[in-house]
């Protein structure tokens, strides 16, 4: 089954380069990073190194809390970050407590050797969710080196539970030193598939958003933007087409609402088109603070900004939800801001849980969201016990870095 499974990671790597021939901007960034990492791993000195690996950016932010916490109390160990993604590894090229970062390179045989034994003094590996790299994982195993993976997650669905997958669930089992997932589902599966070293520690996602929430600031564009404004204000991020649609058309049943949305993809076609949406809007880095006109929408045209954006919201829209999934809730739950978005979250155990706690409310039409947003704006009640659902789930799961630090120096 190895060779089966190297073979595919080879057709895999096949594909980016030709890909990267025919322009593709992602696959030309990729095969740049494989191509450029051991420049980057010159950068470890002798010291004691600990790996933590992250696919995109999401994951990155949910490993952030774990990372930032171990190095706290291993200041004398250096941080190797490694990426699968270019989202996450052209935003955090540059994060101030890794020495070295880069893209992981293929996970062939060939390149797993070189790779690894670049690496001296490595202490421990730390992979979030479920970014599974069985060459990497036999690798760690062979040279002893305590191995990781937490806030993951595991379905009946997935292909380590079929007949076919028992390869792929004993390197689950022998590979890893320990496993901490997100529910009680996966840790029921695992340890009905033989699989004993795990823990129930939850999600790590909320200590990093609560995090950021704690250290928000104001923000003066915003702030202008909403001076004034004596109604309700609808945050909206990473929006896709199909949101901005409906949400173009929400606006038609709520006059006074205000509007803060924040695309997921930021390029000029895309912005030209929400200002077609929305004639009355202006974008955030064309509204000046002593701009004197005070349009109802406005498009957040950079990065970086959306999590401390929340803040401002009465209810925040997540976009996502008509594509491959909505984004995440939790930038807006921990704020106490009730979430509306589309259908397509049946693979977000947050969006069950809070739905299930009267926090937030799922629509495939326009007349659905209108039916599940105008009591949170008009019903001051309805509101607060949203608001609060919102805010004590967020309390009751906090912890989860703690259980994962205090379990592994255990």
């Amino acid at each position: 089954m190895r060779f089966i499974y190297t073979i595919g990671i080879w057709f895999y790597g096949f594909g980016v380069h030709v890909a990267a021939l025919f322009g593709h901007h992602n696959a030309r960034l990729m095969l740049r990073g494989w191509h450029h990492w051991g420049e980057e791993l010159k950068k470890l000195d002798g010291r004691p190194v600990v790996w933590f690996h992250a696919a995109s950016l999401g994951e990155f932010e949910q490993a952030r809390p774990v990372l930032e916490s171990y190095t706290e109390q291993h200041p004398e160990q250096q941080v190797l970050l490694t990426f699968f993604s270019p989202s996450g590894y052209e935003v955090r090229k540059n994060y101030p407590k890794a020495q070295a970062i880069c893209y992981l390179p293929p996970d062939l045989p060939i390149t797993v050797r070189c790779f690894t034994k670049r690496i001296n003094n490595l202490q421990a590996a730390f992979f979030v969710k479920y970014d599974f790299w069985f060459n990497y994982l036999a690798a760690l195993k062979r040279r002893g080196v305590p191995t990781y993976i937490f806030s993951a997650i595991f379905r009946p669905s997935h292909y380590f539970f079929k007949s076919w997958g028992r390869w792929f669930l004993r390197q689950l089992r022998d590979c890893y030193t320990h496993l901490f997932v997100q529910n009680e589902e996966s840790l029921r599966l695992l340890r009905e598939h033989g699989v004993e070293h795990c823990t129930l520690a939850g999600d790590t996602r909320f200590d990093r958003v609560h995090q950021i929430a704690v250290a928000a600031e104001g923000n003066e564009v915003v702030e202008r933007f909403l001076e004034g404004h004596k109604g309700k204000v609808l945050v909206c991020g990473s929006t896709w087409p199909p949101d901005e649609a409906l949400i173009a058309k929400l606006r038609i049943e709520n006059l006074e609402l205000r509007i803060i949305l924040a695309p997921h993809v930021i390029n000029e076609e895309h912005l030209k088109q929400i200002e077609t949406l929305f004639p009355d809007s202006i974008r955030y880095s064309q509204f000046s603070i002593l701009n004197s006109q005070f349009p109802r929408v406005l498009i957040i045209d950079n990065i970086g900004m959306l999590s401390k954006l929340y803040r401002y919201a009465d209810v925040a829209y997540i976009g996502g939800g008509f594509g491959v999934g909505i984004h995440n809730i939790l930038e807006a739950v921990t704020f106490g801001k009730p979430v509306l978005f589309g259908p397509n979250y049946h693979k977000f155990q947050e969006a069950h849980d809070i739905i299930a706690r009267g926090g937030g409310w799922s629509h495939s039409t326009t007349d659905e969201l209108v039916a599940h947003l105008t009591p949170l704006l008009t019903d001051g009640d309805a509101y607060r016990r949203a608001s609060q659902a919102c805010t004590e789930y967020m309390e009751d799961n906090l912890g989860s870095t703690d259980k994962i630090l205090k379990t592994i120096e255990a």
